[in-house]
């Protein structure tokens, strides 16, 4: 894997996730204040993730979306979903504020969530499309 593509993909995989997280961030940040913390977080990390899923096929990655790198996707977010939630609880228990918990749980989720991400969309072989 050469140095220039991994940047280039690291790069567009920041673009997207900072879009997709700001998306997240203000659903979360209108819902909360009329549904508990973890279901308004849920539904904004739902919303992102469709937007994500998108985004990160035709820009990210230059590929089609398929059901496989769906699959993959979720599993991927399915784990990511995990550690956001034990984090924000986590972060939430700490006693920072619930406007303020998401920021702590996505510097550290994050670049998690690009290291599966990029798994599925690098190893799903059959699917890929030329670079």
């Amino acid at each position: 894997m050469k140095l220039r593509q991994l940047t280039g993909e690291a790069l567009r995989f920041g673009i997207v996730g900072m879009v997709a997280t700001v998306l997240h961030y203000l659903i979360y940040n209108l819902l909360v204040r009329w549904l508990p913390a973890n279901l308004a977080y849920t539904i904004g990390y739902g919303v992102g993730f469709l937007c994500n899923f998108f985004a990160t096929s035709y820009f990210t990655f230059h590929s089609t979306p398929s059901w496989g790198k769906l699959v993959g996707m979720g599993g991927a977010h399915g784990v990511n979903y995990l550690l956001h939630m034990v984090l924000l609880n986590a972060f939430l228990l700490l006693g920072v504020p619930k406007l303020y918990a998401p920021f702590p749980v996505f510097a550290i989720a994050i670049p998690v969530n690009f290291l599966l991400v990029r798994f599925v969309f690098r190893n799903r072989k059959k699917d890929n499309n030329p670079q």
